[in-house]
Protein backbone atom coordinates (compact mmCIF):
# COMPACT_ATOMS: atom_id res chain seq x y z
CA UNK A 1 0.00 0.00 0.00
CA UNK A 2 1.11 3.58 -1.45
CA UNK A 3 1.15 6.24 1.58
CA UNK A 4 1.12 9.31 1.53
CA UNK A 5 4.32 9.61 3.68
CA UNK A 6 5.61 7.52 0.65
CA UNK A 7 4.48 9.54 -2.13
CA UNK A 8 6.37 12.66 -0.66
CA UNK A 9 9.52 10.74 -0.33
CA UNK A 10 9.48 9.21 -3.58
CA UNK A 11 8.70 12.88 -4.91
CA UNK A 12 11.57 14.06 -3.05
CA UNK A 13 14.19 11.33 -4.61
CA UNK A 14 12.75 12.28 -7.80
CA UNK A 15 13.34 15.84 -6.79
CA UNK A 16 16.65 15.16 -5.52
CA UNK A 17 17.82 13.31 -8.64
CA UNK A 18 16.74 16.41 -11.12
CA UNK A 19 18.51 18.78 -9.33
CA UNK A 20 21.84 16.68 -8.72
CA UNK A 21 21.55 15.97 -12.54
CA UNK A 22 21.23 19.50 -13.24
CA UNK A 23 23.66 20.67 -10.44
CA UNK A 24 21.36 22.91 -8.95
CA UNK A 25 20.44 23.90 -5.08
CA UNK A 26 17.31 24.23 -3.81
CA UNK A 27 16.03 26.79 -1.14
CA UNK A 28 12.20 26.69 0.27
CA UNK A 29 9.99 28.94 2.42
CA UNK A 30 7.36 27.00 4.17
CA UNK A 31 4.81 28.27 6.27
CA UNK A 32 1.64 25.90 6.75
CA UNK A 33 3.67 22.82 5.89
CA UNK A 34 5.93 23.63 8.66
CA UNK A 35 9.21 22.23 7.21
CA UNK A 36 7.89 19.35 5.68
CA UNK A 37 9.31 19.61 2.57
CA UNK A 38 12.80 20.10 4.09
CA UNK A 39 12.34 17.17 6.33
CA UNK A 40 11.20 14.96 2.57
CA UNK A 41 14.09 16.36 0.50
CA UNK A 42 16.90 15.75 3.64
CA UNK A 43 15.62 12.08 4.74
CA UNK A 44 17.48 11.25 1.55
CA UNK A 45 21.15 10.19 1.52
CA UNK A 46 23.01 12.72 -0.47
CA UNK A 47 20.50 15.63 -0.40
CA UNK A 48 23.45 17.89 1.23
CA UNK A 49 24.53 17.64 -2.68
CA UNK A 50 21.53 19.57 -3.43
CA UNK A 51 19.55 20.89 -1.05
CA UNK A 52 20.74 24.76 0.09
CA UNK A 53 18.61 25.80 3.07
CA UNK A 54 14.89 25.99 4.27
CA UNK A 55 13.29 28.58 5.96
CA UNK A 56 10.08 28.21 8.08
CA UNK A 57 8.20 30.94 8.02
CA UNK A 58 5.11 30.63 10.12
CA UNK A 59 4.69 34.05 11.65
CA UNK A 60 4.12 36.91 9.11
CA UNK A 61 6.45 38.37 11.57
CA UNK A 62 9.35 35.84 10.03
CA UNK A 63 8.26 36.08 6.67
CA UNK A 64 9.70 39.74 7.11
CA UNK A 65 12.37 39.29 8.75
CA UNK A 66 13.70 35.91 7.71
CA UNK A 67 13.27 35.97 3.59
CA UNK A 68 12.43 39.64 3.26
CA UNK A 69 8.58 39.97 2.43
CA UNK A 70 6.92 43.54 2.38
CA UNK A 71 4.66 43.91 6.08
CA UNK A 72 2.66 45.72 3.37
CA UNK A 73 2.03 43.25 0.93
CA UNK A 74 0.89 40.54 3.83
CA UNK A 75 -1.23 43.57 5.16
CA UNK A 76 -2.67 44.22 1.53
CA UNK A 77 -2.90 40.50 0.51
CA UNK A 78 -3.08 38.28 3.58
CA UNK A 79 -0.22 35.62 4.59
CA UNK A 80 -2.37 33.23 2.54
CA UNK A 81 -2.23 34.63 -0.95
CA UNK A 82 -0.12 34.40 -4.12
CA UNK A 83 1.49 37.86 -3.75
CA UNK A 84 3.30 36.48 -0.48
CA UNK A 85 3.83 32.75 -2.00
CA UNK A 86 5.70 34.74 -4.93
CA UNK A 87 7.42 36.90 -2.16
CA UNK A 88 8.68 33.94 -0.22
CA UNK A 89 9.50 31.90 -3.28
CA UNK A 90 11.81 34.70 -4.08
CA UNK A 91 12.71 35.83 -0.95
CA UNK A 92 13.97 32.12 -0.15
CA UNK A 93 16.41 32.85 -3.52
CA UNK A 94 17.61 36.19 -2.36
CA UNK A 95 18.89 35.18 1.10
CA UNK A 96 20.49 31.72 0.00
CA UNK A 97 23.00 29.94 -2.71
CA UNK A 98 19.90 28.37 -4.77
CA UNK A 99 19.16 28.63 -7.84
CA UNK A 100 15.76 27.47 -7.31
CA UNK A 101 12.90 27.43 -4.74
CA UNK A 102 9.34 26.44 -3.57
CA UNK A 103 7.18 28.34 -1.55
CA UNK A 104 3.82 27.27 0.68
CA UNK A 105 1.28 28.81 2.60
CA UNK A 106 -2.16 28.20 3.42
CA UNK A 107 -4.68 27.91 5.53
CA UNK A 108 -4.12 23.71 7.34
CA UNK A 109 -7.14 23.97 9.36
CA UNK A 110 -9.44 22.72 11.48
CA UNK A 111 -9.76 26.27 12.31
CA UNK A 112 -8.22 30.14 10.72
CA UNK A 113 -9.96 29.75 7.45
CA UNK A 114 -12.56 32.49 5.82
CA UNK A 115 -15.15 32.57 3.60
CA UNK A 116 -12.37 33.82 0.87
CA UNK A 117 -9.45 31.66 2.45
CA UNK A 118 -11.39 28.52 3.44
CA UNK A 119 -9.67 25.72 5.36
CA UNK A 120 -7.23 23.61 2.90
CA UNK A 121 -6.69 26.73 0.83
CA UNK A 122 -2.58 26.71 0.41
CA UNK A 123 -0.67 29.02 -2.28
CA UNK A 124 2.61 27.93 -3.79
CA UNK A 125 5.48 29.36 -5.38
CA UNK A 126 8.42 28.32 -7.93
CA UNK A 127 11.55 30.18 -8.66
CA UNK A 128 14.21 30.11 -10.41
CA UNK A 129 15.91 33.19 -10.62
CA UNK A 130 14.26 34.07 -14.03
CA UNK A 131 10.63 33.57 -13.73
CA UNK A 132 8.29 33.06 -10.64
CA UNK A 133 4.99 30.77 -11.21
CA UNK A 134 2.42 30.93 -8.76
CA UNK A 135 -0.63 28.79 -7.81
CA UNK A 136 -3.47 28.28 -5.57
CA UNK A 137 -4.99 24.93 -4.95
CA UNK A 138 -7.84 23.90 -2.93
CA UNK A 139 -7.14 20.11 -0.83
CA UNK A 140 -9.46 18.24 1.19
CA UNK A 141 -8.96 16.64 4.67
CA UNK A 142 -7.96 17.33 8.37
CA UNK A 143 -5.33 19.41 8.82
CA UNK A 144 -2.09 16.21 8.83
CA UNK A 145 -3.83 15.50 4.86
CA UNK A 146 -4.27 19.29 3.67
CA UNK A 147 -0.25 19.60 4.68
CA UNK A 148 1.05 16.38 3.59
CA UNK A 149 -1.23 17.12 0.26
CA UNK A 150 0.49 20.45 -0.24
CA UNK A 151 3.84 19.43 0.62
CA UNK A 152 3.60 16.86 -2.36
CA UNK A 153 1.99 19.37 -4.75
CA UNK A 154 4.98 21.98 -3.88
CA UNK A 155 7.36 19.36 -4.70
CA UNK A 156 5.64 18.18 -8.48
CA UNK A 157 5.82 22.08 -9.06
CA UNK A 158 9.10 21.71 -8.79
CA UNK A 159 9.67 18.98 -11.07
CA UNK A 160 7.20 21.17 -13.75
CA UNK A 161 9.86 23.76 -13.04
CA UNK A 162 12.91 21.92 -13.84
CA UNK A 163 11.33 20.05 -16.63
CA UNK A 164 10.34 23.32 -18.42
CA UNK A 165 13.19 25.52 -17.68
CA UNK A 166 15.20 22.54 -20.16
CA UNK A 167 13.13 23.90 -23.23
Amino acid sequence: MVTQQNLLHQLAVKVGNRLREERLLLATAESCTGGMVAAAVTDISGSSNWFERGFITYSNQAKTEMIGVPADLIDRHGAVSEPVARAMAEGALINSRAQVALSVTGVAGPGGGTADKPVGMVCFGWSNRIATRVETKQFKGDRAQVRSQAAQYALRGLLELLETAER
